[in-house]
């Protein structure tokens, strides 16, 4: 399916149902939520959905939180999947936005273009009346490879993010709430210090999503970011905690057609961990 849009709602694949599309499930929950995302996906998924679990793949080598794999990790885990390169995908969460918006990301970054965010997740699906099914999904291991192509420009990482704010190259976008942003609340991860990077944007990710989960309209969007004061002709880089919920602000970014958009995987996890990074409060 070439022409796959980057977000899509059950009315669409109503329409599309012939298709071979993909169904990815993304849930994701923070610790401190104390929620099994497998066990809730084994109690509730579309039908054909497969389970992906972002911390069981992830870079190793790094102590930070779910990390991007390693391109061949990324594609060993596709072929434990049975996806391969040539699959629509079509990712959702069990609404919020934030772990389909990150697994799309990860996606893209590996060049598989054919990927959407299903909007609203698993509560707009069950409330168009469309079917869920339980227990595990038996995909059979694709004998077609997954092939990553790596989009480094998708991806920011340290480096880049000091570069950005020093040389003003890029503007950084925190998705994280305006308390913590401003160390007026503390960080859910223990040890880390409260605040932002110097010259950063605070646009929390719940400011694009409506109260029933689902990405705000285009107009909506454009005047959450112009009130922000970002320009959306220069590239942009979306931090937040652990580089999930940056992703959303990618998705609407993307949805208003802005390219120059890249996420730094690290965060604040990354950041405010390390004794060489300014940070401020208020």
């Amino acid at each position: 399916m070439k022409n796959l849009p980057t977000l899509v709602t059950p009315e669409w694949w109503v329409q599309h149902a012939d298709q071979p599309l993909q169904f990815v499930d993304a849930r994701f929950f923070l610790p401190t939520e104390e929620r099994d995302a497998a066990a809730e996906f084994a109690q509730a998924h579309l039908p054909g959905a497969v389970f992906f679990d972002i911390d069981a793949v992830n870079d190793r080598s790094t102590p930070l939180p779910h990390m991007l794999p390693p391109p061949e990790a990324f594609c060993q885990f596709m072929h434990t999947l049975g996806i391969n390169s040539r699959d629509p995908i079509i990712c959702y969460d069990e609404g919020g936005l934030m772990g389909a918006c990150r697994v799309w990301w990860t996606f893209r970054v590996y060049g598989h273009e054919t990927v959407a965010v299903l909007d609203g997740g698993l509560p707009a699906w069950q409330a168009a009346g469309l079917p869920i099914t339980t227990g595990p999904t038996q995909r059979p291991h694709t004998s077609v490879p997954f092939i990553a192509k790596f989009h480094p420009e998708r991806l920011a990482v340290l480096a880049t993010v000091r570069a950005a704010l020093q040389q003003h190259s890029a503007q950084v976008i925190d998705a994280r709430s305006a308390e913590r942003f401003a160390g007026q609340a503390p960080e859910p991860r223990p040890g880390l210090r409260s605040g932002h990077m110097p010259g950063a944007i605070n646009i929390p990710f719940t400011d694009v999503i409506t109260p029933q989960g689902f990405l705000a309209d285009p107009t909506h969007l454009q005047a959450v970011f112009t009130a922000a004061g970002i320009d959306l002709h220069r590239p942009i880089i979306t931090s937040c905690g652990s580089g999930v919920s940056a992703a959303v602000l990618l998705l609407a970014l993307d949805r208003l057609g802005h390219r120059q958009l890249a996420l730094y995987d690290g965060s604040w996890a990354e950041w405010a961990a390390r004794d060489d990074t300014p940070i401020v409060q208020g």
